[in-house]
Order: structure tokens, then C-alpha cells, then sequence
């Protein structure tokens, strides 16, 4: 092949078809227009494992459980990697020969992240330019697929965090593996908000460009604004690749870039050049057997390749000498689950699968119970500790950015919020203080968020006043650790509680039930003048306030609002779903109407089952009820307790 470098898009489509190459050059460049050259990042000499090296992995071993993604779990289990088919899939046992990597038959000829089970998996595409950072790329894409697929939540991380954390310049390449090796050791890897990735000043010379390096200081509450992991696996089997992509998640891979690359637009990239521009890192969403080739998602923006992403044959430019690189068990943080959990009742990231349920109920003496239910089967609840003295309702319930504390706020017997915070380093739970109107209604739950206002975020509270009024306060999150009165507004509330979201515009909204039994919407204009305004009415016969989160239906991608999902209580014992599509402006519909013997709502959440919405509900005979719905429908799940959780003056 020809060494000459390729200056043109035209010189390269004359390449191409001289070649009969199966690709096209960028179709927005003109023929005498440069091709462009951006940035690449894999560190010359780094120490990347072989394939060789890697050789073949048990991945039964590895990946022979459950999933939270229950699509995983049907994956699995056809390609008899558990150690027996769950039930509700019926599927038989395959040969033990064909575990250790799977069977062909067993493994779809294509997959694709990007849309797979009507889902999207994959954040949008970035750009490195002008640095050397692929390496950083290729391993937070990594991070950010995994935690989507295994929790079902959009978690966007920086490549900042993980890039000035290692110290690196502007200039200067690494590998994924001293970037996932960092991630794991250091605490995870943290949202844009509390470090992000930037590049140098524009108009720097080239060499003071490369030379450039940020200055690492990112929000003091990172511990717990990070996606946790465990040391990654590395693949080395083109089969067990592939079937890796099938059953759990993408892959980072890195190959040597020709310099023929950097125009690849369509079609499945086969080199026509011999001239080596570098080493580069992309994540591979996929595979196409009939193309013959990986798909990969790159990082030097949508305007490369097809949208961001391209294809590579397999083989192609070392593309399989290296080994690729794999993610199990990410742990995701509270900061990006703070939207879909409200109530007595959300999921951490405690336990083996990292997707505990935590709830508090009332006990006897007025005092708050901890529960806490195991994310695998059989999914029993168990008794924690218990604290607090003076509790006359259920707590609003929720995990902070302090290290993932848990933090609950509940109405006094004598009206007034008082806070109490789990401190994960010393495991106990300790009084926050007690603060608020004094005339808060006895024996309702406030509503209780981190926002986004401040580094750490404030705390958010609302609450129900004795006159049917609503109280809001908020706490910065920093010395003197303080209350402050945000204002009394509305009118004619008979319930209120769990219902408070922060919007992705910084707006507050939140739903209480007037005293007509219809519900409606209040919101408050941050942009001007943080004042409180009601919004649309909707439903009848309400009895209970409502529960509100904004959860995952409805939210293609990382930037875009989810559906608000409600729950309320009627009369009649009966549970009402609702929705509503924040992004596409819809209204509100009634979707399902569930339970029996129901007096309250009491806690809501979408986790990491497969979307599945989880309802915790109070009962007539006074014990909590958890109900789920899935694909099928709602259903009737545990009794926890039994616990006190009788409805006091005020209502729930």
C-alpha cells in the first residue's frame, strides 16, 4: 500500500475506489477540502493487555447471575450462563460445553446498544478535541453505559474527573486501563457538575496547547456524587466479546489509527494506507456478523462517521490484538437517582447488586423504624436500627450527596420538621435538629429533594400547614448549616406531601390535593423572584396526598426530562396512576387504578428492575404494602412490617 499521507477528501475518495474499499470519505467534505486530523490519545508504548495475554475467561463465572435488567436476564439464560433458568423465563439448560463461551446459536448476529428492546443504553456522543484523550473517553463511556443497563438510569460522568485527576495535560495520552484502575480507587468517577471536562484557552500556540493542565479541585461532596466499580475484566476471545455485548454491556477497545481513518464516514472501515498516525480508544456498542465488523462509538463529535459512530472490521488496524475492556456491577450514586424516589422509600446503592431498597416507618414510642430489602432474591425485608422520639407521621426519605447519607426529615408531634441523617462513615444515625413553622400538620410526611442550588446542593423541604397552607424551607449546604423560611403560598390544601421534583430548568414543581379531592400542580419561578404559582388541575376524588418522581419513560437520553409518574389514593381503597410527558408536553392521563384497603400513598420510586414503578402504600389494618408494576401490569408484593403507622390529625 501507499505511504503518501492523504491531504484531501478527494485525493482519499480516489484512494477508496481505487482499492474498492466498502467505505465512504465524510460526505459534508468537498473534495478539495482537508481531511480533518483530531485528536487521538492512546500513549505510545502504553501497557495494554494482549488478547493473548487475556486468552479465555470463565463467564459463567462472571456473569451467571440475575440481572436487574431482566432482557440481560433472558440473555443469560439462552446462553445457559446461569446456573439455572429463572422461572418466569422457562428456558432449558444448555449443554455444559457450550457455557464457557457461549453458544453461536445462542448469540444474535447483530446487536446495538444505541437501540436495543425499544431502549436507548448509550449517552450522547462527545468531543475530545483538542486533546489526547481517548483513553479517558473510551472508559467513561464505559462507566456511563454499565450504570444505564444495570440500574436503568442515565448517570453522565466527566472525562474531566478522571483526566485532571490523573494529572495528565492536554497533550499527553494514557490507556483505559490506568483510567478504570484511577476510577476504582479513587471514590468512582463524578457528574460534570462537580468536575467537568474542559479544554484549553482557545488561541493557544500548539505546544502550550499540549503543555495546558487544569487544576483539579472538584465540589467537596464528590464521594457522593460518583458511579462506584469494581475492577474491570478484561476479554480477549473474539466469541466471548461478542457475547459479552450480548449479556451485559459494551466494551472499550483500542486499535492504531492509519491515516485514512480520519475520513471514514459510512461503511465498514478497511484500511487503504500504511502511514500510522497514533493509537486510539473508542467503546464498542456493538457488533454486525453479516458486515463483518464492530460498531464503535467514537469521541470527536457527531460530526465524524455516521453521527458520532463508525464501523470497523473486525481485525482491522489491531483492532483485536488488544484486548477489550468490560464492566460488572457499578454502583450508581444518589446525585443522579435524586429524581425518581419520594416517600418513605428509595434504593441505594448498598448491597451485592448495589440496588438496596431503604424505607422508614413509624414504630411504637413515636419513633422511626429502618428497613432495608436485599436487590436480589428472595427479596425479603429486614429491621435496621430505629431512632428518633417524636415522630407523628411517616418521613419524607432520601440519600445526599454527604457521602450517600441518608437523610429523612419527619413532622413533630409538636408540628415542627425535624432532620435526622444517617452518617454512612460511622453507621449511626445522628439528629440533625429540629426547625420549621411549629403549626406543620401533625401526622402528614413533608417533601424533602437535594437541589441543584449551591455546591453541595440545598436541601428542599415543603410541607402542609395546619391552616391548609404550604411551607416551603431550604438549607444551604455549608456553614452555619442553618434553616431558612422560603415563604408560605396556596390555599385549600387538604393533603400534601411526597410530590416535590427539581426540574432539569432549576424549577421546583410539586403536586398536592385540594380540598375539592382534585390535584394540582404548584411551581415556582426561580428565574423570577422564586415566587410560587399554581398550575394545572386534574383528577377527583382523591384522599391522600399524592407521590410524585420524574422517572425514565419518556427520557431518550441523558439531557432529556422523563415522565412525571404519581400515585394518589381514592376513595374506595384504590391506588390512581397518572402520568405525564414532560418532554413531549402531554397532559395528564390516568393510566391504572390498583390495590385494595389502601388509606395513603406513602413512597414511590423507579430502580434499577427493569423500569419497573415501585409503590409502598399504608393499608387499612395499618402496615405497609409494597406493589410494582412491570410490562404486565401492577402487582401485590410484600407486607413489611408490622410497624405503627397510623394516620394522625392532618392526614397523610
Amino acid at each position: 500500500m501507499p505511504e503518501e499521507s492523504v491531504e484531501t477528501a478527494g485525493e482519499l475518495r480516489a484512494r477508496l475506489a481505487a482499492y474498492g474499499a466498502r467505505w465512504s470519505v465524510l460526505e459534508h467534505l468537498a473534495d478539495e477540502e482537508p481531511v480533518p486530523r483530531p485528536s487521538l490519545g492512546l500513549e505510545p508504548g502504553a501497557a495494554l493487555t494482549t488478547a493473548e495475554e487475556a486468552g479465555r475467561i470463565d463467564l459463567r463465572a462472571l456473569v451467571g447471575q440475575e440481572s436487574g435488567n431482566p432482557h440481560l436476564t433472558r440473555r443469560r439464560a439462552a446462553h445457559g450462563l446461569l446456573a439455572a433458568a429463572p422461572g418466569e423465563i422457562g428456558s432449558r439448560a444448555v449443554p455444559p460445553a457450550a457455557v464457557a463461551a457461549g453458544t453461536a446459536a445462542a448469540r444474535p448476529t447483530a446487536v446495538d446498544w444505541r437501540n436495543r428492546w425499544g431502549w436507548s443504553w448509550i449517552t450522547a456522543v462527545k468531543d475530545q478535541n483538542p486533546c489526547a484523550s481517548s483513553w479517558a473517553f473510551g472508559a467513561v463511556g464505559l462507566v456511563e453505559s454499565m450504570a444505564r443497563i444495570e440500574h436503568c438510569v442515565w448517570a453522565e460522568r466527566s472525562e474531566g474527573d478522571v483526566h485532571d485527576g490523573l494529572k495528565c495535560a492536554c497533550g499527553q495520552g494514557g490507556d483505559p486501563e490506568t483510567a478504570l484502575d484511577w476510577i476504582r480507587t479513587n471514590g468512582g468517577l463524578a457528574d460534570p457538575g462537580c468536575w467537568p471536562y474542559t479544554a484549553p484557552p482557545a488561541g493557544l500556540p500548539a505546544a502550550r496547547r499540549d503543555a495546558w493542565r487544569a487544576e483539579y479541585t472538584p465540589s467537596w461532596d464528590r464521594s457522593g456524587r460518583t458511579v462506584r466499580i469494581t475492577e474491570h475484566v478484561r476479554l480477549g476471545d473474539v466469541e466471548q466479546q461478542k457475547v459479552w455485548l450480548d449479556t451485559v454491556g459494551p466494551l472499550t477497545a483500542c486499535f492504531t489509527v492509519y491515516d485514512d481513518f480520519f475520513g471514514l464516514g459510512a461503511g465498514v472501515y478497511h484500511r487503504t494506507s500504511d502511514r500510522v498516525a497514533g493509537g486510539h480508544c473508542v467503546l464498542i456498542v456493538g457488533y454486525d456478523d453479516a458486515a463483518g465488523c464492530w460498531l464503535f462509538r467514537n469521541s470527536w463529535g457527531t460530526a465524524h462517521h455516521v453521527g458520532g459512530y463508525g464501523r470497523i472490521a473486525y481485525g482491522e488496524a489491531g483492532i483485536d490484538h488488544w484486548a477489550k475492556y468490560g464492566l460488572l456491577g457499578t454502583n450508581v450514586d444518589p446525585w443522579s437517582k435524586r429524581r425518581l424516589h419520594a416517600g418513605n422509600v428509595y434504593e441505594s446503592g448498598n448491597g451485592r447488586a448495589h440496588r438496596n431498597f431503604e424505607l422508614l416507618a413509624t414504630a411504637a414510642g413515636d419513633r422511626l423504624q429502618h428497613w432495608w430489602r436485599e436487590g436480589d432474591a428472595p427479596f425479603a425485608w429486614s429491621r435496621a436500627a430505629s431512632f428518633a422520639s417524636d415522630a407523628s407521621g411517616l418521613p419524607a426519605f432520601t440519600g445526599s450527596t454527604y457521602n450517600r447519607n441518608m437523610e429523612s426529615l419527619h413532622v413533630t408531634t409538636g408540628g415542627r420538621l425535624r432532620h435526622w441523617y444517617y452518617e454512612q462513615t460511622a453507621r449511626v444515625w445522628r439528629d440533625g435538629g429540629a426547625f420549621g413553622p411549629g403549626d406543620a400538620a401533625v401526622g402528614s410526611t413533608p417533601a424533602l429533594i437535594q437541589s441543584d442550588h449551591g455546591k453541595p446542593g440545598n436541601f428542599e423541604a415543603v410541607v402542609r400547614t395546619a391552616d391548609g397552607r404550604l411551607h416551603h424551607w431550604w438549607r444551604i449546604n455549608g456553614a452555619p448549616w442553618t434553616w431558612n423560611d422560603g415563604g408560605r403560598f396556596g390555599s385549600d390544601i387538604a393533603h400534601y406531601g411526597p410530590a416535590l421534583v427539581q426540574t432539569r430548568s432549576r424549577r421546583l414543581d410539586l403536586v398536592a390535593t385540594r380540598t375539592d379531592g382534585r390535584m394540582q400542580v404548584w411551581w415556582r419561578d426561580d428565574g423570577h423572584g422564586l415566587t410560587w404559582h399554581p398550575g394545572e388541575v386534574f383528577g377527583a376524588g382523591a384522599v391522600c396526598a399524592p407521590c410524585l418522581i420524574e422517572g425514565q419513560y419518556g427520557a431518550c437520553d441523558e439531557d432529556t426530562a422523563g415522565n412525571y409518574e404519581l400515585c394518589v389514593a381514592v376513595a374506595g381503597g384504590r391506588v390512581e396512576h397518572w402520568w405525564r410527558g414532560n418532554a413531549s408536553g402531554s397532559a395528564w392521563r390516568r393510566s391504572a387504578v390498583f390495590g385494595h384497603d389502601v388509606l395513603a400513598v406513602t413512597g414511590m420510586l423507579q430502580g434499577s428492575f427493569g423500569f419497573n414503578l415501585e409503590v409502598v402504600v399504608l393499608r387499612t389494618d395499618r402496615v405497609l404494602q409494597h406493589h410494582w408494576r412491570d410490562g404486565s401490569g401492577w402487582h401485590e408484593g410484600a407486607v413489611i412490617g408490622p410497624v405503627r403507622a397510623a394516620v394522625r390529625r392532618g392526614g397523610a
